[in-house]
């Protein structure tokens, strides 16, 4: 132990971990965590050399391998969700990429959320279907669904809760008890939540992923994702896919995001503090044909929500606008889009900025029309990333476009 490092104390809470935890300064004594912007790193002899590179020797060789600044990250989004282990990704679809590739091969089978994000669901039904991995889909809050999908070959459960961007939210205890009667492993997106909110592993899922791009940066300025679980899977299994195929988290990217969690649990709850606001006064807006938002008592899974997000509804909230046909509904949910001053049109989430989108053309678009169906993505949808603007200009904004809908519109 050198004279920089100091043990931290079993039992902090998550805001003094996503503070603390992580790589021990340098021989210099850094406060803030240190920014290792190298590709490669010196061996002091062939003999180390050959040791590290070998696995039997701890220590860094190479970026794409492992990096002091990528090791703080992947500690600290284990610490805070609770697990033994967390590996890093380029992206959080990186990190979805990086799980299947590890746990699938030809014949095996997947139950997968389709009220997952639109690029998860190609990922499953087109991509890994191209090698042989059968994947069915499943409606996310219907565990006796879930239930009947299962076959002798199922090997994984994969849902996102709350769900992008309808924010439907599964019983993750109930999946996880299912998976595990099945020899399966289950795996939670924690993007909207985070672990501030929500710890999936602490109601049995096996894996947890994240983008850190969305909020456990913040600012929306790096791409960033994450695999969080035991250390057999991160270090065996996974840890071999990055070396091999590449997917490694930057060090640069690792230390934004190092930046962004320190003020993750603040922001998070400033964050939920302005969506249910914005979710209420939705609600009672003319114009708008139903909000979703888990904080709201009229959301279907609300009780089950508050009991698995510590109380809170994030700071994603979605809603239908009016429209007779899904022609008028576009129409009527560009033009309330088009009529912001204030907000971003932007398809990223989790920013202090408050972006607002239209999934049906954007994260959704590349999905055909029976997929958006499924997934109870109509024409009309808005889904509005709430940020930490004050509220009644995050408001007022809104209700620019709103209140200029035309009868004929309408």
């Amino acid at each position: 132990m050198t004279d920089n490092e100091r043990p931290l104390p079993p039992g902090l809470h998550p805001d003094t971990l996503a503070l603390r935890t992580g790589l021990a300064p340098s021989q210099y004594g850094e406060h803030s965590d240190a920014l290792f912007l190298t590709s490669g790193f010196v061996q002091p002899d062939a003999e180390t050399s050959m040791r590290r590179f070998a696995g039997t020797e701890q220590g860094y060789t190479y970026s794409r391998t492992s990096n002091p600044t990528v090791t703080s990250f992947e500690q600290r989004i284990a610490a805070l969700e609770g697990t033994e282990a967390a590996i890093g990704a380029s992206t959080g679809m990186g990190a979805i990429l990086m799980m299947c590739m590890g746990l699938l091969k030809a014949g095996d089978h997947v139950i997968c959320s389709r009220s997952v994000f639109g690029s998860t669901l190609n990922l499953f039904g087109k991509e890994f279907a191209k090698f042989g991995v059968e994947t069915t889909f499943v409606s996310q809050t219907d565990v006796a669904e879930w239930r009947a999908a299962v076959k002798p070959n199922t090997k994984l459960l994969f849902a996102e809760t709350p769900t992008n961007p309808l924010t439907e939210v599964c019983d993750i205890r109930a999946l996880a008890d299912l998976a595990h009667a099945a020899g399966a492993l289950l795996a939670v997106d924690n993007c909207f939540c985070t672990p501030i909110l929500q710890r999936p592993a602490s109601l049995g899922a096996d894996l947890v992923i994240h983008s850190g791009t969305k909020h456990l940066d913040g600012q929306g300025r790096v791409m960033a994702g994450a695999i969080c679980g035991p250390s057999k899977l991160i270090v065996d299994v996974f840890g071999p896919i990055v070396r091999t195929a590449g997917m490694a988290l930057s060090p640069f990217n690792a230390w934004v995001v190092l930046k962004g969690m320190e003020t993750l649990g603040v922001r998070m709850k400033a964050h939920g503090t302005n969506a249910l606001d914005v979710a209420q006064w939705l609600e009672k807006q003319p114009g708008i044909a139903r909000v979703y938002y888990p904080g709201l008592t009229s959301h279907a899974q609300h009780d089950l929500a508050m009991s698995q997000q510590s109380g809170q509804g994030g700071a994603v909230v979605s809603f239908d606008v009016v429209g007779d046909t899904p022609e008028t509904a576009r129409a009527n949910a560009f033009h309330v889009i088009n009529s912001t001053r204030v907000v971003s049109v932007a398809t990223n989430l989790g920013d202090v900025k408050t972006i607002i989108t239209h999934p049906g053309t954007t994260s959704h678009g590349r999905l055909t029309e029976a997929q958006r169906q499924a997934a109870g993505i109509g024409q009309g949808l808005i889904r509005l990333a709430v940020g930490l603007e004050h509220v009644e200009d995050i408001k007022a904004d809104i209700a620019r476009g709103l209140s200029t809908l035309n009868s004929d519109k309408k």
